[in-house]
């Protein structure tokens, strides 16, 4: 499965993440978000830009994801 996420920066989103490169079912995670996760793993490719938002920039990239995961703007809270 591929898996694309935006929002991996922030700590709900870092959880998915963090599932993902460990779940074995997962082949790879497209990182979406306007800053460096800093990490590196075979699994996961990052797309840096200022607006992560423009999905006119992945286009491309989107026919070949199965599973999408946004925690963008997200709080632990609630």
């Amino acid at each position: 499965m591929k898996v694309i996420l935006f929002g991996a920066t922030g700590m709900i989103g870092r959880g998915v993440l963090n599932e993902c490169l460990r779940d074995g079912r997962v082949d790879q995670v497209l990182a979406i978000g306007r800053s460096s996760l800093g990490i590196e793993d075979p699994k996961l490719r990052e797309r840096v830009q200022s607006d992560p938002g423009d999905l006119a920039a992945i286009a491309d990239d989107l026919g070949e994801f199965d599973a999408f995961s946004s925690a963008s703007g997200s709080r632990p809270s609630g």
